[in-house]
């Protein structure tokens, strides 16, 4: 199965089940997101909004739907994910990746009906690897890198899976309280909820992975500071039998 790799937004992207045409394109598709939205590019629109050249009002309608929809879920979650940096700087890092993977697969769906894309660990699929069996995706111990502690079997409607976590970047997650989680993995039907919910179970607390799994429409596998793992009922298959869960 052919294999496409580039370097986009400070991670890497790997496409497996599309050719070099289609894989350019998704390429393209990251390249504008990471065009308009990038803190690190003194260009984009973000940057300019940052800046004060630019009022956010009069930014482009797309920059304007995208912060509307990080403020719809900042309030879904109450507060526990938010578009805002702690000195109050927008930030759309929050959204904006599971928004390029959504429209990239967009593009693949075009072109193939088996395929998967993985964005510095957050993963979207379609249809089956090799045509046969669901595509999976690893989860590892947060303590230890090199250990798998679970596997999510990427099956529909159940497309998207996202990683959140401080093992391999550090503190980069704004917290509103005292540390509770330090990973957390989330298996939805589309990237953009598993990648925020994935986000905002790290940057809160019990109470707000209570609240996020309440209706069970998501399967949550979460790691706290005390080295327990807590999983959804739907996310207790994911883990290997040796592996306590809460």
């Amino acid at each position: 199965m052919s294999v496409a790799t580039f370097e986009t937004m400070g991670t890497v992207v790997s496409i497996r089940g599309a050719g070099p045409s289609a894989a350019a394109e998704a390429r393209r598709v990251f390249a504008g997101y990471d065009h308009r939205y990038s803190l690190y590019d003194p260009s984009s629109v973000l940057s300019r909004i940052v800046r004060g050249d630019l009022r956010l009002s009069e930014a482009p309608q797309e920059v304007l739907d995208t912060y509307a929809l990080a403020l719809e879920w900042r309030d879904r979650t109450g507060g526990a994910f938010t578009p805002h940096r702690p000195d109050g700087v927008v930030d759309l890092s929050g959204v904006v990746k599971a928004l390029a993977i959504r429209d990239a697969g967009a593009v693949l769906d075009e072109v193939s009906e088996d395929w998967l894309l993985n964005a510095g660990g957050d993963v979207l699929v379609r249809g089956l690897h090799r045509g046969v069996a669901p595509w999976s995706v690893g989860v590892v111990d947060p303590a230890h890198r090199d250990v798998v502690l679970g596997v999510a079997a990427l099956e529909a409607p159940r497309r998207a899976v996202a990683t959140s976590g401080t093992a391999e970047r550090g503190e980069h997650v704004w917290r509103r309280s005292t540390p509770t989680f330090v990973q957390a993995t989330v298996v939805a039907d589309d990237i953009v909820t598993a990648d925020v919910l994935a986000t905002a179970i790290v940057a809160g607390d019990a109470d707000d992975l209570r609240g996020i799994t309440a209706d069970g429409a998501v399967d949550v596998l979460a790691f706290d500071v005390d080295g327990a793992v807590w999983a959804t009922p739907g996310a207790e298959r994911m883990v290997r039998s040796q592996v306590t869960v809460e």
